[in-house]
Formats: structure tokens, sequence, C-alpha cells
């Protein structure tokens, strides 16, 4: 068994679990919002009392492979309208930095126009200061690709590291033209 997979999925006060095994989907709403997501058909999902259970039918490479996928999908599910998903942004470099104005985030990337970026019904943009943001939402997924796209906009490049990057990311730096003129 999947040491993932076989793990139950506590449903917490105020949330509710809803299971469609005839078209093979899963509903969780709570107190930030509801999320609703489809399942392998392989895979047999239940609610019993205050669990999800997620079994599968054989040993098979496939249903090994969507067994722990699929209990950490509907955990992330249960998550996220409980708590919700965050990504913490920061822009490092002399003249780049962020502005919200409105639902905007306005950047200075160093180009010769600003980028815009705004939120979404899903995924808000929170500014703490000209070179922090952080991005919230309750679906991880949807936040993750929101994050990945707005570092995409200018990532760090490496060597002096200036650009958009993941709080906490280390860049690693190349070395540059030291050597150039020594013999």
């Amino acid at each position: 068994m999947s040491r993932i997979g076989r793990k139950p999925i506590v449903i917490p006060a105020g949330v509710t679990v809803t299971v469609d095994e005839a078209a093979h989907t899963v509903a969780v709403k709570g107190p930030k919002g509801s999320l609703n997501s489809n399942y392998h058909p392989l895979m047999t999902v239940k609610v019993e009392g205050n669990e999800v259970l997620v079994t599968r039918p054989n040993d098979e490479n496939l249903s090994k492979s969507l067994h722990g996928l699929t209990r950490t999908n509907i955990a992330n599910m249960v998550n996220g309208v409980v708590n919700g998903y965050e990504k913490q942004m920061e822009i490092v470099g002399v003249g780049l930095r962020c502005q919200k104005q409105g639902s905007d985030l306005v950047m200075n990337l160093g180009f010769s126009h600003q980028v815009v970026v705004s939120d979404t019904d899903d995924i808000k943009i929170t500014w703490q200061d000209p070179n922090n943001f952080t991005i919230t939402g309750i679906d991880k997924q949807k936040v993750g690709q929101f994050a990945a796209e707005v570092r995409a906009k200018k990532p760090p490049e490496p060597y002096k590291g200036k650009g958009i990057r993941y709080k906490g990311e280390v860049v690693k730096h190349k070395e540059g033209k030291a050597g150039k003129g020594k013999k």
C-alpha cells in the first residue's frame, strides 16, 4: 500500500466533503470557499464519519501511482478551504520595484514599459513594500502556477541575481569575466 494513499484525510469542523462516484468528482466547501476536482475512475473515494478514505483496486503500477496522488489532491483541497495557500515573492535589484494600484500590481522591472499583473477571481495579490508581495488563494495548483507566471516576467539572472524570485530562493551565481586580461 502507498504510505500516503492509505492515510485518512481528517475533515475539520466547518468543512463538508461531497463525493459523486458516478461522475468521479469531489466537492469541498469550507470557510474560505469551495473547490471541485475530478479523480481517476480507478480510485474509490469514500467519506466515513469525519474522514475521507481513498482506496485502489489492485497493485498495478498505474493504480499505485494514482493512489497517493488522489489522496494528496483531496487533502490539499481540504487544507485550501480552511487555511489557504500563499507564495511570498521578492524583487531584487536596483531600480526594480512594484506597487499596488487597485486590483493591479504594477511592476517596474527595467523594461521600457511597466508590467501589470491583475488579481483574478481565485488569486489575490497582497503588497507589502516596493520589493515584496504575496500571492494567496485556496487552490494550491492555481497559486503555484500564478506565482510561476509572475516570476517568469523577469526571472533572476545568474550574475547579480536581479529579478523576481520566491522568498528564500537560492540563486546560483556565475563568476562572470573575472579572468579577462590576466595571464
